[in-house]
């Protein structure tokens, strides 16, 4: 009674009772249909009517008394045939965002089990979520077997941690509130003329670069940095950005100063980026590099990922040749795709001169 009590109360936070943010519905007192799924009860389940689905999980528990028995309630809204239904899913757990769900658990215990369900935490994820999770490394054929039993909340919160691939010049990771795929290269993993020469490009340790190093350009006269990267990218508009910094920086009695005595070149010529996929799609940009003294996300192109089970080839460059004059004080760092409207940083776009899909 006292649960009862708590769910079919007013919350002034809420607006309306637990019970109604939760399920949509009003709490209801006495008895409620229960269901587990099996074909013969199936077929009793009747469209529009409030019923309690049995749980079934393969997250491990300490101890079975803590794992939910059932989901729901939840409405039948279309009956297809005669195991095949269509259920309207608690509505509230489902719009909000990650984040927005773990503060709601603290609410009560009927919050905090709603949370840990796994078809909430499998909305959030992108499609092809199970070939993510196969980056992740360690354990052997025993991590590959935990890996299958962990519930989405745990796919969630592990992909949302960096999870680095190809020596580790590459990671990925969902952004925390949406579960979007974001994804970083490091400049080790791109092909930059003159890069083996130490007259000049010189690698430099940091840690204001995700990958702890940048490749810093003394002075040089045909610039040229290319990428290419295969993945498998979940439906979406995605945008690829260069993160440059003119002028180089370093510690100074634990203040952080930057010199731009050696950056020259820049403001003769614009820099161009360029951007094609393996499905003909292309983006082509130019601008001047006029921002010393801070990181700045130069944007390459826009591209569209239409299948999540299939590998996308991208091919992108930034490149400034002109041997008329020399140029140099410009760091990078490395290549950043981002989900498109997502940005952490400064971001500089420039003039699209050619933008097509073949």
């Amino acid at each position: 009674m006292a649960e009862f009590w708590c769910n079919s109360s007013n919350h002034t936070s809420l607006g309306c009772t637990p019970s109604k943010a939760l399920h949509g519905i009003e709490p209801i007192c006495g008895t409620m249909p229960i269901y587990t799924g099996e074909p013969a009860f199936l077929a009793e389940l009747a469209v529009n009517n409030e019923n309690l689905l049995a749980k079934s999980s393969l997250v491990n528990r300490p101890s079975a008394k803590m794992s939910l028995k059932f989901y729901g309630p939840c409405k039948v809204s279309e009956h297809n045939n005669t195991s095949v239904y269509r259920l309207d899913l608690p509505p509230v757990l489902l719009r909000l965002d990650a984040p927005e769900i773990c503060r709601l658990a603290r609410l009560n215990h009927a919050f905090r089990g709603a949370a840990g369900a796994d078809f909430v935490w499998e909305a959030k994820l992108p499609e092809n979520y199970r070939h993510l999770i196969g980056y992740v490394e360690g354990g052997g054929e025993e991590g590959r077997r935990r890996r299958r039993r962990a519930g989405t909340k745990e796919i969630y919160a592990r992909l949302s941690r960096p999870v680095s691939f190809d020596d580790g010049t590459k990671e990925f990771w969902l952004e925390k509130s949406k579960g979007r795929v974001c994804m970083a290269l490091s400049s080790k993993a791109l092909v930059i003329t003159g890069i083996d020469d130490r007259r000049y490009w010189t690698h430099m340790p940091t840690t204001e670069s995700r990958f702890q190093s940048v490749a810093y350009l003394q002075q040089i006269w045909w610039f040229e940095v290319v990428g290419e990267l295969d993945f498998c990218f979940p439906v979406g508009t995605y945008s690829l950005y260069f993160r440059v910094h003119l002028g180089k920086f370093s510690k100074r009695f634990g203040r952080r100063v930057c010199s731009t005595e050696h950056v020259h070149g820049w403001n003769k010529k614009p820099v161009r980026f360029q951007l094609s996929t393996s499905d003909g799609q292309n983006a082509l940009s130019q601008c001047y590099l006029d921002e010393p003294g801070s990181w700045v996300l130069y944007h390459a192109g826009d591209f569209v990922s239409t299948n999540p089970r299939q590998a996308l080839k991208l091919k992108f460059s930034m490149a400034q040749i002109d041997c008329t004059h020399t140029k140099g004080g410009l760091c990078v760092d490395s290549v950043l795709v981002y989900p498109k409207g997502f940005q952490q940083e400064k971001v500089v776009t420039g003039k699209i001169s050619e933008m097509r899909s073949s």
